[in-house]
Order: C-alpha cells, then structure tokens, then sequence
C-alpha cells in the first residue's frame, strides 16, 4: 500500500509542495531579464516615474464658525469653486481636525466664537506642531487692537463681515497654490 500523499494547503510540508516551489523558481529564473539588459533610457525611466507617482492628496480648508449658517454657507461657497472643505464649530472640534486630518492646508476662522475665541484658537495653533497652518480671519465684530493682534500671530489676512466672497477666493487660492 502507498504512502498517501499530504495536501500541501494544509500547512504540511511534502513531496508536492517542494514540487510546486521548484517549479515556480525555475520559471521565474527562466523569465526573469538579465540584470545587465536595459529596455528603457534615463530619460524614460525619469519619465515614467513621473506619471506613476501618486498623486498629493488635495489640500482641505478647515472653516471654523460657532454660527451653523455662516459656517455652512462659506463651505458650500469654497466646494462651489472645487475647493475641499470642512467645517468645525468651534475650537475644541477645529483642534480634533487639524491633529487628524493632515490634509488641512489652510483654516479660515471666526474670532467671535464660544467658549473659545478664535484669538486663542490662533495662538494654541502657532504654539503647536501645525503652527505654519495658513490662517484667514474673518470677523464682523473686532477693535483695532485685537485685529492688530491677530496679524502679529502670522495670519495671511483680517476680512470683515460681510466677506467679500471674490477678495476670500483669490486669497484661498493664493495659500493654496491653486490657479
């Protein structure tokens, strides 16, 4: 009586196994190209490597507005113009974003907000590690001396409500790099 034969898809190492695994070296060995024989140019390896990068990841605006309706209304606008945003409702949400979305390029921000404002916001943020975040600050309430504040923290600009829409795009796309 012969020896039955082990299944090799049941972990067990035998006859047939070892048979496969020399088999499939001996075509790959067989197929594979001599390391010495070249089929592209520099210049089309460089070529190539270009068009299968993958793509960077598109930037996102985070918008930070303890007002639903304004906060909503200038999300629509900026996906209106092909433009990636979220919405946070104030800072503690805006701080969850910016730790786990990598993809925020840019914050537009509210400085009225509660419990937090949005001047505090600013300066957790330049004192954490997403301090080069690009920052916009629009405001329909403020004094001369905290917008003079608010620039010293590094924002990209201090827009008043109501925003001028065409004024908050071009500086958008600006930060953005977006033509």
């Amino acid at each position: 009586m012969k020896a039955p034969v082990r299944d090799p898809t049941k972990g067990e190492t035998g006859y047939a196994s070892n048979v496969v695994l020399r088999l499939k070296r001996n075509y790959f060995d067989e197929t594979s190209m001599p390391e010495h024989t070249d089929i592209l140019s520099d210049a089309e390896r460089e070529a190539l490597a270009i068009v299968s990068a993958p793509a960077a990841p598109k930037p996102l605006v985070l918008v930070v507005d303890d007002n639903a309706v304004n906060r909503e209304a200038l999300i629509l606008y900026l996906k209106s113009r092909g433009i990636d945003a979220v919405g946070a409702d104030g800072a503690e949400e805006a701080r969850l974003y910016l730790h786990y979305q990598q993809r925020i390029a840019l914050m537009i921000t509210d400085l009225r907000m509660q419990p937090e404002d949005g001047l505090d916001l600013i300066r957790q943020i330049r004192e954490s590690e997403r301090a080069a975040l690009s920052i916009i600050v629009v405001s329909g309430d403020t004094d001369v001396e905290e917008a003079v504040d608010v620039m010293h923290l590094g924002v990209v600009d201090f827009l008043l409500k109501p925003v001028d829409l065409g004024k908050l795009l071009e500086l958008v796309k600006k930060e953005l790099k977006i033509e």
